[in-house]
This record gives C-alpha cells, structure tokens and sequence, in this order.
C-alpha cells in the first residue's frame, strides 16, 4: 500500500502535470493550400470540371484545399454536392489580351494562389489572327507575373481542347500547333522551385460527343477535363500520383508552318473602357468590354449578372452599335444582330444565374478602325 505521504506527492504530480498540458500552446493547423483555376468561358462558364475536380480531391482526402479567385459561379454547375465555386476564368478573355493589358497581377495579388491551373489559349484561336510564337510570348509574360507573386509557384498549364470545323474553320490546326509547341515551351521555362507541369487535355477529347456547340465541354467533356487535371494537382499537393500525359500532340495531316503569320496582331490595349449598365429587367445588370483590338477586328465580351435574390432561368442582353460594327463570330451564347442592334440570349448550360452569380460570353467584330464606342447594354432575366 501507498503511504498517505506517497499519495499526496503522486497527487501534486498529477495536479502539476495536468496544469502543464492545459497550458501548452495549441498546434496551429496548417493554412489550405490556395489553388487557382485560370481560364476563358471554359474555366468559368458553368464550371463543371472545377466542381468535378474538387468532388474528387476531397473525396481522395486532401480536403485542406481552397480554391481562389475574385469569380465565384454561385454553385452554377448544381452536380449534386457543395464545391468551391470560386476562379479566375473570363469568358472571352485571350491569354494575349490578359498579357498585354496586364490583368493578372492584380488577380494575383488578391488571392494570393500557390498552384495556377492554367487553361487558356481558345480565344486566341479565331480567325488565325495571331502566331503562335505571339500566343507562347504571353504565356512566358503570364508565368513571370505568377513568379514575381510567388516565387515558388507550381504552375500546371494545358494542351487545350480542340474545337470543332463548323465552329472555327482554322482552328483545330492552330490548337494543335499550339499545342505541339506547349512541351518545348515549358521545358525551357520550368524551375525546380517552380516547376511547370503540361496536361494534355485535348488527347481523346471529342467535340462532336464532348462539346455542346463545338467549343464548350458538356457535361462528359467537363468529366474527361477533370480527370485530366487531377494526377497532376494531386502531385503538387504532394500525393502519390502518377504523371499527367504529356507525350506530343500528333501532327495534322497537313504540316503548318510555325512562322508568325503576315495578319497583324491584336493591339497592346483595347481603346474603349468598359461600361456598366443597370437593366431595367429586376434586377440584371450587364458590362461590355473591349479585350483586345486589331486592324479591322475586335474582340468583345459581355458579363451578365442576376443582382435579384432569386435564381433566374433564363437571360437576354441587347445593345446597339453607334459605329457601324458588325458581330462575325460569338460564344457562350445565342446572339443575332439586325442593323446596328444586337440581342443576345443564354445557351443551355448557362441560363441559370443563382441571385448574385454571373456568366459572360463573348464575340468577335469588325469596326471602320476609327471609332469602336462602346454601347450601353441592357439585360433581362427570367
């Protein structure tokens, strides 16, 4: 048996010790890893491979993850469980344009990522204005710009997908230049502490099965793109993954040269800034931007915004042009133009705005190369 003085010292030892446990500083737990999705209206959108790609990350286990940018889609995708809805995706926006106007260090500075995932390219495809050696100049800008915000920065940029013929008659051959030339480009550009991975996202893409109007994934092409990104993203996370595909993209049967082509390229700055105009249709606001402008050319784009505190349905943007400036190609919408007036409605996949979402779509146009003023857009919603 314990003498009482035996006790009572075991007792003061115990009372000690506890005090000492209930003292020490508690363990901090580690902050999420920032990730960044970057993109045009594929990134942004509906959004569904972003939503898919979280599902699967936490259902992996690597929950201590956020997704970061100054866009939220407000949970557009609607695939039957929570995601992270925030990005950084413009739809219509080119990687040209977002280099010459030096729109993402201020994106950058504000959410502070640690892994850029990096699908951007498509809009510089339209119409084989611009070179490919002008197209991988602004992706080198773009990677010095994420280093300079971070200098340990894992980038992870993609073979883009394709788009169809009837949607773009250049643009399946210019994508698999670009493509072809993307290995190259971020082996001479990747560093050990911030290293570029490729993913090949246009190996057994189909636009015809994979797209809903030969640009944009549907909901199978959305799978495949996820899919695609996980290996990858779960490598830099620092799992156990295998390594994305990254083997050349097969040559079309007719060779292209990578020489710049003799179109000019688009102008360092749009000459017109954007304007917002409140709609009187409850609660819909619209903004149209100039993104780039070239001889001739320009490209547009439109962000509508459900400001009501119910989801909507369904959206119409119209405006008219003052310049005389006719609509050649548009995206991410059904748009139709009669004189100088243009009216352009939602698509399947993006006419549901929950209250405070917004979705954009884009076009290309011609101008008289003096004045491109920028109209007044009014929206409705249903």
């Amino acid at each position: 048996m314990f003498r009482r003085s035996s006790l009572y010292a075991l007792l003061a030892a115990l009372l000690v010790a506890g005090a000492f446990v209930a003292t020490r500083p508690a363990v901090s737990a580690p902050a999420p890893v920032r990730i960044m999705p970057l993109g045009d209206s594929i990134t942004a959108g509906t959004g569904c491979w972003r939503a898919m790609l979280w599902h699967r990350l936490q259902t992996a286990g690597y929950t201590n993850i956020d997704f970061v940018g100054g866009v939220s889609d407000g949970g557009g995708c609607n695939p039957g469980y929570s995601y992270d809805g925030d990005h950084e995706g413009h739809g219509g926006y080119s990687a040209t344009g977002i280099a010459d106007n030096n729109q993402l260090p201020p994106w950058l500075s504000a959410a502070r990522p640690e892994i850029v995932l990096v699908h951007l390219g498509t809009n510089d495809m339209w119409g084989h204005y611009i070179p490919t050696a002008t197209k991988l100049a602004a992706f080198t800008k773009l990677v010095g710009q994420m280093r300079a915000q971070n200098p340990a920065m894992k980038i992870i940029v993609a073979k883009i997908i394709p788009m169809s013929a009837s949607s773009c008659s250049t643009c399946p051959a210019d994508i698999i230049e670009f493509n072809n030339a993307i290995l190259s480009w971020a082996a001479g550009l990747t560093t050990s502490q911030s290293p570029i991975t490729v993913v090949d996202q246009w190996t057994g893409f189909d636009p015809a099965t994979d797209t809903g109007d030969g640009v944009h994934p549907n909901n199978s092409g959305y799978q495949k793109m996820a899919d695609r990104w996980y290996p990858a993203l779960a490598q830099a996370l620092g799992g156990a993954s295998s390594s994305p595909t990254s083997s050349p993209v097969p040559s079309p049967s007719a060779s292209r040269s990578t020489s710049p082509s003799p179109s000019a390229s688009p102008s360092a700055s749009p000459s017109a800034v954007p304007s917002v105009s409140p709609s009187t249709g409850g609660g819909c606001t619209a903004t149209y931007q100039v993104v780039s402008q070239w001889g001739g050319n320009f490209q547009g784009e439109v962000t509508v915004r459900n400001g009501s505190t119910k989801a909507s349905s369904a959206w119409t943007a119209t405006f008219s042009f003052a310049n005389g400036q006719q609509v050649t190609q548009s995206w991410s919408t059904t748009l139709s133009q009669s004189g100088a007036t243009v009216v352009a409605r939602n698509v399947s996949y993006n006419g549901t705005l929950a209250a405070g979402a917004s979705t954009s779509f884009g076009f290309l146009a011609g101008w008289n190369n003096v004045t491109n003023a920028v109209p007044a857009v009014t929206c409705t919603i249903g």
